[in-house]
C-alpha cells in the first residue's frame, strides 16, 4: 500500500511540474520524492532517486 501511494504521489508531482525544465524538474521531484519516503516510512534515498529521475524525464519532455 505504501509503494502504491509512494508511486502515485510521485506521479502527481511529475504531472504538475511539467512546465519545469530537466534541471528544476531534477531537483524538485527529487526533494518530492525524499519527502514522501520519509513520511511514509520509505528508503529517503530512493524516494529521491525516483523523484529526481522522474523530474528529469518530465522536464526534459517539457523543454
Amino acid at each position: 500500500m505504501k509503494k502504491l501511494a509512494i508511486g502515485l504521489t510521485l506521479a502527481a508531482a511529475a504531472v504538475s511540474m511539467s512546465a519545469c525544465s530537466t534541471l528544476k524538474g531534477a531537483a524538485i521531484g527529487g526533494a518530492g520524492g525524499a519527502g514522501v519516503a520519509a513520511a511514509t516510512g520509505g528508503s529517503v534515498e530512493k524516494g529521491a532517486a525516483v523523484g529526481g529521475t522522474a523530474g528529469a524525464v518530465v522536464g526534459t519532455v517539457a523543454d
